[in-house]
């Protein structure tokens, strides 16, 4: 059963792209596009950025949106979600928009309406926080830092 989330268009241009939708049934995200009116480059090393045209009113605190990296773009073009991962809060009713950017050493012109990242929707546990001195079990790796368990 799908969840309905209140979604409204916030520019025009996405109208012409349509709303988001899963490609496949086995598909985990949608796809959001570059709402954008021209083409907007992104140098080697540099963030830019990018508005989608579209808000989400997500209402339950149980749920938030995570905007991720699109796997093809990144492996062909190292264009990627700039901070990783972007939150997108229940609260938050604002346009998404995704900063993407370019590890590569060359310039990459975004399309207007291009596939630009997706969204999937998670999950929250929200926790308290419990200060203490020692933990009370610990675990076979124990304070081992990075790279504690080795390479293989």
């Amino acid at each position: 059963m799908k969840r309905l989330i209140e979604t409204r268009i916030v520019n025009p241009l996405l109208e012409q792209y349509g709303l988001p939708a899963y490609k496949t049934q086995g598909s985990a995200g949608v796809d959001l596009v570059a709402c954008i009116k021209e083409s907007i480059t992104i140098a080697g090393g540099q963030n830019i950025l990018i508005d989608t045209g579209l808000a989400v009113n997500i209402q339950d605190p149980g749920l938030v949106a995570v905007v991720a990296s699109r796997s093809g773009l990144c492996l062909n073009s190292q264009i990627r979600v700039g901070q990783g991962l972007g939150i997108i809060d229940s609260d938050y009713h604002g346009e998404i928009g995704v900063i993407l950017h370019n590890d590569g050493l060359n310039d990459y012109i975004v399309q207007p309406g291009e596939r630009i990242a997706q969204l999937l929707f998670m999950p929250v546990v929200q926790v308290a926080f419990k200060l203490v001195e020692t933990f009370t079990t610990m675990t076979d790796r124990g304070d081992g830092g990075f790279g504690h368990t080795g390479r293989h």
